[in-house]
């Protein structure tokens, strides 16, 4: 018999249904999944053998989950990614507040119905999208809130005295039994209303205003948290820890692939952007490099931690300042240059936490600061190292770039100029070309002009070019004449 012609007990009962606790039923899901080779939180990147083994664990041993990690570190996207382990539809009885199983009522109203209408009790079906709750734990959270109270307006209505357990209005937790319930940021919830959770995890029952009910809710909790070093608003307290049977760590991507994989998957861009503005591979390397930069800083708070979130908004933001550029110049496709990086400034300061010596500097030089870190990283990566100490008149890689600055005094590179003239201004500077040619052969030609500028920002990281900002972009000189300018 289909699910949508199974409207009494009765009928339900001689469909052969088994009902299931939502831990078991997790856990015969994953199981399933397991064995057929499908992914079980499909989606979730830089996990595979760390964070997902630890959770798989955890559900085949029916335990209450806590996700200890950093902010932006994908924590509450594992939590929802479990309603796709839940049975697509369980039955409950019609008007249920609490979702009451057919077979284990635990509400007054659903084993009343149930004693008088016995197999013509009727029976509703709850999609899986309707499991899921989500609480953030805030310092104004009640237990009221949480667990429920006596509702003075259902007594008067009903008429009944505050002694009968009709009265109760239920809270969030009871309504979500048979569900995953979250509850994000844990140490931010008072210790007074932690403890209110430690019988609902144990024990199985609830206290309201007097009335102890024995409810042993079906609930799968999951709690997140940054470490309990972070800030100073709170902890969990030690008896709720110790009810909660996994706590499993998070972290940051490991490496740029992975990294890449989720920036590209989480922006939200249209496929207009994506076809006006050409992304080179360094580019999108270097952007996630500027997250890796960021959580290395000494300018930066590390307990804070610095969001997945961060190479998302960047990411957006690069893209949209080419974008404007390209419209501006009423151009149908552009490419991405390194000067267009400047544009994602405002996507760093306001997601990472500065110390003190930070605040000094200022967020947006500290930004600055981390995208020029990115690129003194990657550029041994494709050109010869530069050592910091030379031999007077030895040649270098490098000498013909530097020659051509010393004679030429330098050129700018204006913020809103044409494709045309800024392709011109990099070819102008033959020596460029030639350095490419003999350590980078196979780069596309498209991927060439951000490489050329790629080069210049690296000489300047290496101190043998400088580099001044003016109104409308920047100026590049040598560094002999750069000095004399100053003079």
């Amino acid at each position: 018999m289909k699910i949508e012609n199974i409207n009494t007990l009765g009928e339900l009962k001689e469909s052969g249904y088994i009902s299931k606790s939502i831990k078991d039923e997790l856990r015969h899901n994953l199981i399933a999944k397991i064995r057929s080779g499908q992914p079980t939180f499909e989606g979730v990147h830089g996990f595979e053998n760390t964070v997902i083994p630890e959770l798989e664990r955890a559900i085949l041993s029916r335990h209450n989950i806590n996700l200890l990690g950093l902010r932006g570190q994908a924590k509450t996207r594992l939590a929802r990614k479990m309603v796709e382990l839940l049975d697509e539809y369980i039955p409950y009885v019609t008007d249920s507040e609490i979702n009451d199983d057919p077979f284990h009522p635990l509400s007054r109203f659903a084993k009343d119905i149930i004693a008088i209408k016995g197999d013509e009790t009727p029976i509703s079906w709850l999609h899986r999208s309707d499991r899921f709750f989500e609480k953030l734990a805030t310092p104004d959270v009640t237990v009221a809130d949480l667990i429920g109270d006596v509702d003075p307006i259902k007594a008067a209505n009903l008429k009944l005295s505050y002694a009968d357990d009709r009265v109760i209005h239920f809270g969030m937790i009871p309504r979500a039994n048979r569900c995953i319930f979250v509850i994000n940021e844990l140490p931010d919830l008072q210790a007074r209303i932690q403890v209110a959770l430690f019988n609902i995890l144990q024990e199985g029952d609830i206290q309201i205003r007097g009335f102890k009910l024995r409810m042993p809710l079906d609930m799968q909790f999951i709690f997140t948290a940054n470490p309990e070093d972070y800030t100073n608003r709170g902890s969990i307290v030690t008896p709720l820890k110790d009810r909660i049977g996994s706590q499993i760590l998070t972290h940051y991507p490991q490496d740029i692939n992975i990294a890449r994989t989720i920036t590209t998957q989480e922006a939200k861009l249209d496929s207009a952007q994506s076809d006006l503005v050409y992304i080179p591979s360094l580019a999108r390397d270097l952007l996630e490099q500027i997250s890796f930069e960021a959580r290395e800083s000494e300018f930066i708070d590390n307990k804070s931690g610095v969001s997945a979130r961060l190479s998302i908004t960047a990411y957006e933001n690069l893209l949209s300042t080419a974008e404007r550029r390209a419209l501006r110049s009423g151009i149908d496709k552009t490419i991405l240059r390194l000067s267009d990086f400047m544009g994602i400034i405002p996507s760093i300061t306001g997601k990472v936490e500065l110390v003190y010596e930070g605040e000094q500097e200022g967020a947006a030089i500290v930004a600055q600061r981390l995208i020029n870190d990115a690129i003194h990283t990657f550029f041994p990566a494709y050109f010869p190292k530069i050592e910091r100490l030379e031999k007077q008149g030895e040649k270098t890689p490098y000498t013909d770039i530097l020659d051509w600055f010393f004679t030429e005094s330098g050129f700018e590179l204006l913020d809103d100029c044409t494709d045309e003239e800024y392709k011109t201004i990099l070819d102008s500077i033959a020596p460029l070309e030639k350095l490419i040619e003999k350590y980078q052969p196979e780069l596309e030609k498209r991927d060439r002009y951000f490489m050329k500028e790629f080069i210049l920002w690296g000489l300047v990281e290496y101190k043998k070019l400088s580099k001044d900002r003016i109104s409308e972009g920047y100026q590049f000189k040598d560094v002999f004449g750069s000095y004399i300018s100053k003079l």
